[in-house]
């Protein structure tokens, strides 16, 4: 497992103001993907707005009370990672959230928790190439 943070995620409850705010603080965001959130390429890091119904339905989490509306991904090279990763997250103490699965998009993904909660999503996402250092990029 290579360490690295791909997408810091912010579940929000209105996408459109939330984007509108970003992009008045001078993010682009990406046009490509729009369908209830919102991607900004930051360096080699991506900021992403979810809505927060799909964000819930997607993670299998209800965001609130006591679980954070932000949440961090780790994508990998290939989908076998993503399993080892969530087996390496669960032997470490963390909780399986959402076992490895198909995603709607295509890819395949799952998510854990770590002791206090904080929730990861683990992905691979091959229309969101890794370079050799591990930094994530949006596609052209």
């Amino acid at each position: 497992m290579e360490p690295r943070i791909s997408i810091v995620t912010i579940a929000v409850n209105d996408l459109d103001r939330v984007t509108a705010f970003y992009e008045a603080m001078g993010l682009k965001r990406h046009q490509g993907i729009t369908d209830n959130v919102a991607f900004f390429q930051m360096g080699g890091v991506i900021l992403g707005l979810f809505h927060r119904p799909s964000a819930e339905e997607d993670s299998s989490i209800r965001f609130g009370e006591g679980v954070s509306r932000v949440y961090l991904a780790y994508n990998t090279r290939s989908e076998a990672e993503v399993g080892e990763v969530l087996t390496t997250a669960e032997k470490a103490g963390g909780k399986i959230v959402k076992p490895a699965q198909r995603a709607f998009w295509g890819g395949w993904y799952g998510y854990f928790s770590d002791p206090e909660g904080n929730l990861w999503e683990v992905a691979h996402n091959p229309d969101f190439p890794l370079d050799a250092k591990g930094n994530i990029s949006l596609p052209a």
